[in-house]
């Protein structure tokens, strides 16, 4: 059973903010090889793997690239016009690695961590995957290689690791950290998380495939909320929470993918197992005074809105997925008498698993609901 986290208001940038950084890992356990020889056709695949893992002189991003659920570059050209919704790595596959070390044959997945298969004969550890290259899939369709620089169990939870990994970047022909640095940031590293996302945001399992969910990203920092989508809770599963949680994250209300708020935007989540409560303090991030209801949440999306995140005409939002909403009647929703502006009339009222306050924008337009 999980203990419940107690009035957590969570501050986003890029909708998230995130934790403290560990160190790097030893580069010495790596193994790198000779530096590398460039053609007009590239590197060997021989001369790539030996130039895995190894530090890099600088970032390749120069600033944050808005709200993000993966948390990873949308792509490898800088000046390439790209939509929030894709990213240069969405999953790896598990089976037939591109390289491995120590006579790895295979990565399963299990409970947040990655372990070796066959696992060694002196017992497994975080570091037994460390040096595979495994095969991704950007969110174009297109392959890429990722590699496992670093593996380091989390302070609060032993059975869940963080990894370092890089992936090949076929534009500068380098290996390069696919997760987006921010300043509190700088080197984030990446969740192991069952099955996949895709553009619009949905869920899918895949017991031969995971997410590499890195820490500036919403798929993320959900489990670091406590929303582990391989826990439980009460004997209730929380995946579901886990899913309604990248949702709220991101103000992705109509379940489309699109995300509708702005960076360093402070919310307070609860839900009805107790995860997550209704904060009643006041702290340096969040004044429950200031604070609203802002949505009720589920899995694919918002349930009842009471108004946008950003200040944006809710008008908008109905446009943008027309027929998903309809304007609600004056009854309250929830525990603590949260009253919807328009809610979907395709799910029970009871169907939230999140909801959320936030401040609210002070210049917001009213509410126009036909």
């Amino acid at each position: 059973m999980n203990a419940p986290f107690k009035a957590l208001p969570v501050c986003l940038s890029l909708l998230l903010s995130a934790p403290v950084q560990a160190a790097p890992p030893a580069a010495a356990a790596l193994k790198p090889g000779p530096g590398p020889t460039r053609s007009i056709s590239g590197p060997s695949d021989a001369e790539r793997y030996a130039r895995r893992c190894q530090s890099q002189t600088a970032q390749r991003i120069a600033r944050p690239q808005g709200t993000m659920l993966w948390g990873t570059k949308r792509s490898w050209d800088p000046e390439k016009p790209t939509d929030e919704r894709t990213s240069v790595l969405v999953s790896v596959a598990l089976d037939a690695p591109r390289q491995a070390e120590d006579g790895v044959k295979s990565l399963r997945f299990e409970h947040g961590r990655l372990w070796a298969v066959p696992a060694p004969e002196a017992g497994a550890t975080a570091s037994d995957v460390v040096g595979t290259v495994l095969q991704g899939t950007a969110s174009d369709g297109k392959p890429v290689e990722v590699a496992i620089c670093g593996a380091e169990p989390a302070a609060d939870d032993a059975s869940r690791v963080f990894y370092r990994i890089e992936a090949w970047n076929p534009v500068a022909r380098e290996w390069e950290n696919p997760c987006v640095a921010l300043d509190r940031s700088p080197a984030p590293r990446a969740l192991a998380v069952g099955g996949t996302w895709d553009a619009t945001g949905a869920h899918s399992d895949a017991a031969d495939r995971v997410t590499f969910a890195c820490e500036n990203g919403a798929i993320s920092k959900c489990i670091l909320w406590g929303y582990a989508p391989w826990a439980s809770r009460d004997g209730q599963s929380l995946a579901g929470l886990h899913q309604s949680c990248t949702r709220l994250a991101r103000a992705d209300y109509c379940g489309n993918g699109k995300s509708h708020t702005r960076q360093d935007t402070t919310i307070d989540i609860y839900d009805r197992l107790g995860v997550l409560e209704r904060a009643t303090e006041v702290t340096r991030e969040w004044d429950p005074a200031r604070g609203s209801f802002e949505a009720a949440w589920a899995p694919d999306g918002a349930t009842c809105l009471s108004r946008t995140r950003d200040g944006r005409a809710l008008e908008g939002i109905l446009e943008e997925c027309p027929g998903r909403f309809q304007a609600a009647d004056t009854a309250s929703e929830g525990t603590h008498g949260e009253v919807c502006t328009v809610r979907r009339g395709d799910v029970k009222p009871g169907a939230a698993l999140l909801r959320n306050l936030s401040y609210g924008a002070p210049k917001a337009e009213p509410a126009r609901v036909r």
